[in-house]
């Protein structure tokens, strides 16, 4: 089965942590991170690229040996040197990594200093209290690392939808395309666009739905069919992910996407409605009575939202948060959309840990037709990422100026990500900061701390006159650390008093702020801004995660700040200075 973006990513992003967990040199750990960074980003297909016999080497950060090794993967399915390094490391420690919280540094000081070589030994050891004389293993910690592993017991896995979509999107064209099919949607959370995905569900209307059937079980990466009936089957992938597919004939089809669509408690509601009226809907149709003596709706979704005088609702909105009695009234937001956005207030270039120049990023920024690009490189004490001292800004701001007389089609700001230290206190002196065009305000560090001192932390960083915006506020990294506490209520009511705008941080390991702060933040006032984090050039591309996240959340085009043209912007950083 030809190799995904997602999937070559996730072999070098293993590579690197069992290089750091078997002490490599960090400079090769960060090789391989780098392009496994690299390969995510990029809007053309890998495995495309070395068909065609593309020159890898021209992506940021990858050399002749990298480069090697992506193109073995792809044409022999073979990464030798990740299996070396498997072979030295413990499968039982590589499992542990699954644990949020535990990266390859502390699994690597587990292993040790107490020799903990899977996770049953770890549940062990928690039980025990061993962790506690280990440095860096708070109560706290020790308390969501245990409570991780009993949730894992049981946890189905879930993938990511940067590493869904390509299966998602191959399958749904894949189907559109089998002589017969009249409409085709893959459907269920991966549709409603969560933030990560369990398995696939998919949904096909032809007047033969055998034959559908029949040859949906003919696809490439099918490792093995499950069931195989006449109208369904459910079949595993060669890279583990499940399908579930349903044919049915026309008429059907509405009624069968809405079901299979979900949310569960969604449909809920909308059978209670039809029990109320007397009527009975499951995935064919809504009937006229519970014998199912005449169809009421069941050809298209809208069909069957009108029945219950409903407007149709959007996919994303379809988790019983309000969305059908805002169908009901009339207000169901217009959500925000791609064409929306006119600038990415958060980018990282090679002056800190970014791949990317000035203007080579400021290029990328403006071929995607924004009108602003805010460059926001590290604060000095994240040395990891080579942060930006006074000194290194005012050099800095020197390439901005020198890119903007190349590009004057774009407004190149500058500001910086700074972070938010334990006290709450900003990693950048007043008067540096008084220079930027913006900051960005992030925790990177003392994720264990309590959900006061975070909040507390949090509100004084708000707080500081300087501050724009607070970057990725929840510091969670999907299925690998669980996000910061944080009394919400009080960070919103603190940002809208400070007139401080919330990132919904669009990398697709972060979403972050989720669904349910953006809609309590946008109930309660709150201004938002959509970014990319981007490191690279191409890292712009992954824009539409946050979009996924910030409909979810019901953000309409007024909600975020960076839909504002030019000369909007500016009015609005005006107030902020």
């Amino acid at each position: 089965m030809p190799m995904s973006n997602a999937e070559i990513a996730e072999s070098f992003r293993e590579m690197a942590d069992l290089l750091e967990i078997s002490g490599a040199n960090p400079f090769r750990v960060r090789a391989y991170r780098n392009a496994a960074y690299t390969i995510e980003e990029q809007p053309r297909g890998v495995r495309d690229m070395v068909a065609n016999g593309d020159a890898l080497t021209e992506l940021p950060g990858i050399g002749p040996d990298l480069a090697r090794s992506i193109t073995q993967l792809v044409q022999d399915g073979q990464f030798p040197e990740l299996e070396a390094i498997k072979q030295q490391i413990d499968p039982g420690v590589r499992g542990i990594m699954r644990i949020p919280g535990l990266g390859p540094k502390r699994v690597r000081k587990l292993h040790d200093e107490l020799g903990i070589r899977n996770l049953d030994e770890l549940q062990v050891a928690i039980a025990a209290n061993q962790l506690a004389g280990v440095s860096g293993f708070s109560q706290k910690l020790q308390d969501q690392i245990a409570q991780s592993l009993e949730r894992g017991r049981t946890k189905k896995a879930r993938r990511l939808l940067i590493d869904a979509d390509p299966v998602a999107f191959d399958l749904q064209d894949y189907l559109r395309a089998i002589p017969g099919v009249i409409e085709a949607n893959v459907a269920g959370s991966w549709r409603r666009r969560r933030e990560t995905v369990g398995d696939l569900d998919a949904v096909a209307s032809s007047e033969t739905p055998a034959n559908i059937v029949n040859a949906f079980t003919e696809w490439e990466p099918i490792a093995e069919v499950v069931s195989h009936g006449e109208t369904r089957s459910s079949v595993v992938l060669h890279n583990g992910l499940a399908v579930d597919f349903r044919a049915v004939e026309p008429v059907h089809y509405g009624a069968a996407l809405i079901y299979f669509t979900g949310s569960r408690d969604h449909q809920l509601v909308l059978r209670n409605m039809a029990i109320d009226r007397g009527w009975k809907m499951n995935e064919y149709a809504v009937y006229s009575s519970p014998e199912e003596s005449a169809i009421v709706a069941s050809r298209t979704e809208e069909d069957v939202y009108a029945a219950f005088e409903l407007a149709w609702i959007p996919p994303e909105l379809r988790e019983n948060r309000g969305e059908i009695a805002a169908a009901a009234n009339g207000t169901l937001p217009q959500l925000i959309d791609l064409s929306d956005i006119r600038g990415d207030l958060h980018c990282h270039t090679n002056w800190s840990d970014g791949k990317g120049t000035v203007l080579q990023m400021a290029q990328a920024a403006q071929a995607l037709g924004y009108e602003y690009l805010a460059i926001t490189d590290h604060s000095p004490r994240l040395a990891m990422t080579n942060g930006l001292t006074p000194d290194r800004l005012k050099a800095q701001r020197e390439e901005i100026d020198r890119a903007q007389e190349q590009l004057p089609g774009i407004r190149i700001l500058q500001g910086q990500e700074v972070d938010i230290l334990k006290d709450g206190a900003l990693d950048q002196t007043d008067d540096a900061l008084a220079l930027l065009d913006l900051v960005i305000c992030s925790v990177h560090s003392h994720f264990e701390l309590s959900r006061e001192e975070q909040t507390a932390r949090m509100i004084r960083a708000i707080e500081h006159p300087a501050t724009t915006i607070i970057g990725h506020p929840q510091g969670r990294l999907l299925e690998r650390r669980d996000p910061i506490q944080l009394d919400f209520e009080a960070i919103f009511a603190a940002a809208v008093a400070n007139n401080v705008c919330m990132e919904i941080n669009a990398d697709p390991h972060r979403l972050d702020l989720n669904d349910t702060a953006i809609k309590l933040g946008k109930e309660m006032g709150v201004t938002f801004t959509i970014d990319t984090d981007a490191h690279t050039p191409s890292g712009f591309n992954l824009l539409r995660y946050g979009l996924d996240e910030a409909r979810r959340g019901w953000l309409e085009k007024g909600d975020v700040v960076n839909t504002k043209k030019l000369a909007g912007m500016r009015k609005w950083l005006e107030t902020k200075h």
